[in-house]
């Protein structure tokens, strides 16, 4: 789950690392309650879960005479589609350097691994584009307290050593938060010291409750509904709704989707030995995404029966097509089921694929 900045910044603060002072507003008028305390000029920054928020106007800059109306601009904004609920009103600081800095997995070492570049700010993805080299990384054994002395040495070169300490208070705030992402761009040195400009932090969905965290804010309420039957549901943009059991024959179906020139709709696995009762909410649950056309079944049955799979997508009662493709236990049970209420059945992923793709087309 993604942290808004206010959220992260109090997390690195927490563990040492300096943050600019600031408040956090639901409506303009509330800046009236701290006009005593405002710096002289601050930055004026929408909390909204976007990329590129200061490119897209959620970042403006205002001084103490002008917080007030442009805070309030920018509470009648939307960035990239998402209405403006929450400002961080904070301090602008005095910058001389900007630095980049970000821990994330490194799945094929299964070790962290930091990302550190010399030059930070808005423009870091094309800094990556560009000059490979700008951008340093290390990885190391996760079983570690802290970030050997001489890997922060090596990835952060000529920068102040206060800029060594920010990163391996950094990676404790990845450690402790069970983190998949902590980043800090910009990461400045200003005459008062080191702070973290910016903060992102994502906290790994399967760590929630260890972390006190009871909403999954990052959930559609269709993904929140199948987290509730136990599915493993997202949805994407296409028109062909997909359910599968088992995340890899459910991954290659979309994979043919897109193959054959379609577009899934969704990504669902019902998980082994579903019921009928199980299957019927999936059904139900991929037919309700209003972009879907048809809807692909395409289950093995090992401890799932393909006669309760049957059962499921009769009982689903939807109006949306259904083409199926099931095979294994109980596979001719549950194909008698279906064909006697008029449902269409294939022999293979591939027909079935297709097949979804011409009713669409």
């Amino acid at each position: 789950m993604k942290l808004l900045e206010y959220e992260a910044k109090q997390l690195f603060a927490e563990e040492g690392i300096r943050v600019p002072k600031g408040i956090l507003v639901s409506k303009h008028e509330e800046i009236l309650l701290h006009m005593d305390e405002m710096p002289a000029k601050v930055a004026v920054k929408a909390q909204v879960d976007v990329g590129g928020r200061g490119k897209a106007g959620g970042v403006l800059m205002a001084d103490r005479d002008t917080v007030m109306e442009t805070a309030r601009k920018l509470f009648n904004t939307t960035i990239k589609g998402v209405p403006v609920q929450r400002i961080l009103v904070e301090e602008r600081l005095d910058i001389q350097h900007e630095y980049f800095v970000s821990i994330t997995i490194d799945r094929a070492k299964k070790q962290p691994v930091i990302l550190f570049a010399e030059t930070g700010g808005m423009d870091i993805e094309q800094t990556a584009k560009s000059s490979k080299s700008a951008i340093l990384s290390v990885s190391f054994c996760p079983i570690l307290p802290d970030v050997p002395g001489f890997l922060l040495r090596e990835l952060c070169g000529n920068a102040p050593a206060d800029i060594q300490k920010a990163v391996n208070r950094l990676y404790h705030v990845f450690c402790k938060k069970d983190a998949i992402l902590a980043e800090i761009n910009p990461l400045v040195t200003t005459p008062d010291g080191v702070y973290a400009a910016d903060a992102k932090l994502i906290v790994d969905d399967n760590s929630l409750a260890r972390q006190g965290i009871a909403i999954n804010r990052d959930l559609s309420d269709r993904e929140r509904e199948a987290e509730k039957h136990g599915f493993s549901f997202v949805e994407l943009d296409g028109t062909i709704g997909v359910i599968g059991n088992g995340a890899g024959l459910t991954m290659s179906t979309l994979d043919l989707i897109e193959y054959y020139g379609g577009k899934a709709a969704d990504f669902l696995d019902v998980g082994g030995g579903a019921d009928s009762e199980r299957v019927m909410y999936a059904v139900r649950l991929v037919a309700s995404v209003p972009t879907v056309k048809v809807i692909v079944v395409n289950l093995l049955g090992g401890i799932t029966r393909c006669d309760e799979v049957a059962k499921g997508i009769i009982s689903s009662g939807v109006s949306v097509p259904v083409i199926v493709r099931i095979a294994g236990t109980n596979a001719d049970e549950g194909r008698k089921l279906l064909s006697e209420k008029g449902y269409e059945m294939l022999d293979t992923m591939d027909l079935v694929v297709k097949k979804a793709v011409e009713v669409v087309k």
